[in-house]
């Protein structure tokens, strides 16, 4: 290394790292590790791992987001209208095709103020929103637990019902196929998780299309049934056929004869059809940039289609008088298109093919519960209401543990009821519609708050929209309580009371994690350390632990046994001394009970009866191949550590020696028996990266020369800070295709934007540090993440 200035920071750094050879740092994915079975049929199903930086590549545009976040809302336009009329027409026979528009305009009202209401939340929170982190913020957790509880409850029932309506269609097309509905209904939960586990734009290109086909197939219904209604003529079913809803008797009035209750009834069942507006708030985060924008135009969108759609096919069903039938079949929307596109041949392909679209958009509905779920599942584990694994994005990168956890539970609810749509319907919408009268009022606390402009105009917006919506909510709870809504009413409480304890048992937990930090951390030590080892047979598992104990500068290294077997233990004692092990002494502690973990504490507690005595129990802990190690091999080794580690001054460490059967021969490098090498001083090079990809100006790092002063481009893959004879100082690695150096800065304790995982162009002068090519110093430049 050349001679520095002893006076410069540059030399005082450089003097605090032990000198060796210089060479080029290896590449960290140069060190291979056998993945596991799982994790390779992980591979072959899911596809490869995506890495953190292919987040943004993961993002969707508008197009694919409406299809992923929207296909419970689209769909709910094929049942909204024949949930009305199955209230109106047992109340008031033909007078139902008169009022069922009427009500479709009210929740035309209620759509476009739940519409306006969160175009606000995305606005004001443009990273994450729905009514769980707007009640958060406003009015705190305890309201957002129950607006979580509520949406998981709706989520859950999206999938069942939507699910359970597809299959039902399918059945109907192909009678043979009912008596295996619920098993069909199971496969297509399945077949949903499994393309959302493959990736948020997997799944926009498998579901875009059946979305958009339905759409488009609605819209043609409906323009040929406006034109026809005005140039031509639409039969009109004109009698109530066999296995129709009873019909009842129209009366004067402005109702005709139904009563406000019936009315409002009708109107609650309609207000299904916003099921899943919420969604796009809560899964704001999949948009590409700019996220809020293309977040609310996309909401605009859906709910200007849901609006027509749904209009379109309430103003056909009151001109053909199209009526529900009891067993659901013909459905409303059938009969509509049937009347529509004629009895000719391009007509009824019409009409088988909206049909089919029908019961593609119904199953894959439940595509909204696996896309804004999870979110929303993160938001709360994140607050310590669900374990943090719901924080955790999976094999590629999507929020795998809520996935998974939705579709077992939707499974268990569909097997319970057996896929009956009629017992699952009484319980949908109440969750949603609680969702949106806490994400309402608690904008309008949000504007209060703040007072932004317009604040005035917007919170009553947002005001309107949970009066609205909590009217629907209670006329759901009252008018269907008795036909199943009474569960939510207690399923909503118990979700809440399970939320509280996990965040109770959370801060318990992180409360006794940091209480005491500055105790401990002033704490005096012990002045004396001995090491125990316990010992089970001679092995090299044993030597290795051995090995270890000699390295940590003890005051004393004993090997215990516990005896157990008498024989055992004199062959051990034998052994031990054949073995040329007698320089470390063994003890052999009797056991008769074979309470080893007793025994184990009562000796520790032995070791630090002295009140001066730092313990270390190494305990060797072999590890066996996967599908025989916890069958043949018990696991007293963690046991024993688990109740070590409660005794103070004592700490039990864990000596991994993996066990490979003799077909499989580990990797040992020369000088260092037992272990596998973890670096080599020569990187691992990328055939496939090539001088000539290398930018112009820019060296590779294995042809780095020691004094030469050179421009280097690699990405980041840690930081270290940390602190030299009392000078802080930063020290980033950074690797490209064929390996990687140090760049240092002496001095300061952080560089501002410097972060893990970024590309980063370097020049400076190559020197050596800690026996590594370093830059000292250097000029930086933040790149572009490359895109694949």
């Amino acid at each position: 290394m050349p001679d520095e200035d002893s006076g410069s920071a540059h030399g005082r750094f450089q003097r605090g790292f032990e000198v060796r050879p210089p060479r080029v740092l290896p590449r960290l994915e140069s060190f291979n590790v056998p993945e596991k079975l799982s994790y390779r049929i992980k591979n072959r199903l899911l596809g490869p791992p995506l890495v953190t930086e292919d987040l943004d590549e993961q993002r969707i545009g508008k197009p694919t987001a409406l299809a992923i976040l929207s296909s419970d809302v689209m769909s709910s336009s094929a049942y909204a209208t024949e949930a009305m009329l199955g209230v109106l027409v047992p109340a008031v026979g033909l007078a139902a095709f008169a009022l069922v528009v009427p009500v479709s305009f009210l929740v035309l009202v209620v759509l476009i103020f739940v519409t306006a209401s969160y175009l606000e939340v995305i606005k004001a929170y443009p990273k994450a929103g729905g009514a769980y982190v707007v009640a958060r913020d406003t009015f705190g957790t305890g309201l957002a637990r129950v607006a979580a509880a509520s949406l998981f409850v709706d989520y859950t029932l999206t999938v069942a019902v939507s699910i359970s309506a597809g299959a039902d269609a399918l059945a109907s097309a192909v009678p043979s196929l009912t008596p295996y509905v619920t098993v069909i209904t199971v496969i297509f939960v399945i077949g949903i998780a499994y393309g959302n586990l493959r990736g948020i734009r997997e799944a926009g290109k498998t579901f875009a299309v059946p979305t958009y086909l339905f759409i488009g197939s609605m819209f043609l219904m409906i323009g040929v049934g406006i034109f026809r209604g005005i140039f031509g003529h639409l039969p009109v079913y004109t009698h109530f056929g066999a296995g129709v809803y009873p019909a009842g008797t129209a009366g004067a009035g402005l109702l005709l004869g139904a009563s406000v209750f019936i009315f409002l009834k009708a109107f609650a069942s309609g207000g299904t059809a916003l099921t899943g507006t919420e969604a796009i708030s809560n899964g704001v985060s999949i948009f590409r940039d700019p996220q809020p924008r293309n977040a609310r135009i996309t909401l605009v969108v859906m709910s200007v289609i849901l609006g027509t759609l749904l209009l379109g096919v309430s103003g056909l069903a009151a001109v053909t008088h199209a009526t529900p039938y009891l067993s659901g079949d013909p459905t409303v929307l059938s009969q509509i298109a049937k009347a529509v596109f004629g009895t000719s041949l391009i007509g009824r392909i019409l009409y088988v093919a909206l049909d089919i679209f029908t019961m593609g958009i119904l199953t894959l509905a439940a595509n909204t519960s696996f896309a804004g779920l999870p979110f929303l599942a993160s938001f709360a584990a994140s607050d310590g209401f669900l374990p943090k694994s719901f924080t955790v994005r999976g094999h590629r990168l999507v929020y795998s543990t809520a996935i998974v956890a939705l579709a077992v539970v939707s499974v268990i609810l569909l097997v319970a009821t057996n896929s009956n749509v009629y017992t699952l319907i009484s319980l949908y919408a109440i969750g949603v519609f609680t969702g949106f009268t806490i994400a309402g009022a608690g904008m309008v606390k949000h504007h209060f708050m703040t007072r932004e402009k317009s604040w005035r105009r917007r919170a009553a917006i947002n005001g309107a929209a949970a009066v609205l919506s909590g009217a629907v909510d209670i006329t759901f709870i009252v008018t269907k309580f008795t036909a199943g809504a009474w569960t939510i009413v207690i399923i909503v409480p118990v979700l809440v009371l399970i939320f509280t304890r996990f965040k109770h048992s959370h801060d318990t937990e992180q409360a006794a994690l940091t209480a005491g930090l500055a105790a401990i951390e002033h704490e005096v030590l012990p002045r004396k350390h001995k090491v125990l080892i316990l010992v089970d047979q001679v092995d090299v598992a044993t030597v290795t632990a051995l090995n270890y104990a000699r390295i940590l500068a003890a005051d004393s290294v004993t090997a215990l046994h516990f005896v157990t077997d008498e024989k055992h233990a004199q062959a051990l004692a034998a052994s031990w001394e054949s073995g040329g092990l007698g320089r470390t002494p063994l003890e052999l502690l009797d056991c008769q009970d074979r309470r080893l973990r007793r025994a184990a504490g009562q000796v520790v507690l032995d070791a630090l009866s002295d009140g001066d005595s730092q313990v270390s129990v190494l305990i060797p802990h072999r590890i066996y191949p996967r599908f025989s190690g916890s069958l043949l091999h018990d696991q007293t080794s963690a046991s024993l550590a688990e109740v070590i580690a409660q005794l103070p001054h004592a700490t039990p460490i864990l000596i991994p020696h993996r066990v490979k059967p003799a077909r499989q021969p580990a990797s040992t490098p020369t000088g260092t028996p037992g272990r596998t090498a973890l670096r080599t001083d020569e990187p691992s090079l990328d055939p496939s990266v090539t001088q000539d990809e290398v930018a112009e100006g820019v060296t590779q790092i294995a042809g780095l020369k020691l004094r030469e002063r050179t421009r280097v481009i690699g990405r980041v893959s840690s930081i270290r800070m940390s602190s030299y004879h009392g000078t802080p100082s930063t020290a980033a690695r950074l690797e490209d295709a064929s390996g990687g150096l140090m760049l240092v800065f002496p001095g300061r304790s952080a560089i501002p934007g410097l972060n893990s995982g970024m590309n980063v162009s370097a020049e400076g002068t190559v020197v050596e540090v800690e026996g590594h090519l370093a830059m000292i110093n250097p000029l930086y430049e933040f790149l572009p993440l490359t895109t694949k």
